[in-house]
């Protein structure tokens, strides 16, 4: 809607324009800490099943896709140290605010998956890809500690894709039918941790 839109440009701006200079901070510790890109690029799939190139601040090690899983869980040797804790505090997912203003992805929205995983989805499932992806969502709180959870699992990627992408899905259809600014206001609020009483 171009309420959300006018929404995400504004603070994805504003956000672009007053976190550079933690932006060139958190680069500079990127580089220093892990030589490579600052920037990790992946191909991701969007509204409409369009693909497009998702940005983090890089917490991996060098070329990390080429040497194992697209999920990553808990204690996962291709992670650097400065990494863990780019990821526990999610400042790895700054660099999404170019994507969000870009129009590529809106602040809420269900999480881009790789195009791998998109293929496996059913029918009913690709429902989803009619909505704009997001930095976050209600399956983002619900799955806070996803990389613990997987760490459980005798298999990885077949745990993730039994059971965490379907509940992501029912969990941002759900999202869908009563969207709106307030509703994603309070979405934003919970993952910042501002906002702790509200449940759905």
């Amino acid at each position: 809607s171009m309420p959300k839109r006018l929404f995400d440009i504004l603070f994805a701006g504003s956000g672009l324009l007053l976190l550079s200079p933690a932006f060139l901070v958190l680069a500079l510790l990127v580089k220093l800490a892990n030589r490579g890109p600052i920037l990790f690029r992946q191909q991701r799939v969007g509204q409409g099943g369009k693909l497009f190139w998702i940005l983090k601040f890089r917490s991996m090690v060098v070329d990390a896709e080429r040497l194992g899983l697209s999920v990553t869980k808990d204690g996962d040797p291709r992670i650097t140290r400065l990494g863990r804790l780019l990821r526990k505090t999610k400042l790895d997912e700054l660099p999404q605010l170019w994507n969000v203003w870009r129009g590529e992805m809106s602040f809420v929205g269900p999480r881009p998956e790789v195009p791998r995983y998109v293929a496996k989805y059913s029918e009913q499932q690709k429902r989803v890809l009619q909505l704009k992806p997001g930095i976050t969502d209600l399956a983002t709180l619900e799955f806070r500690n996803e990389e613990e959870l997987l760490l459980a699992a005798p298999d990885t990627e077949q745990f993730y894709l039994d059971h965490c992408v379907p509940r992501k899905i029912e969990l941002n259809l759900a999202y869908a039918e009563r969207a709106n600014l307030w509703e994603d206001t309070r979405i934003i609020l919970r993952t910042l941790g501002l906002l702790r009483t509200f449940r759905g």
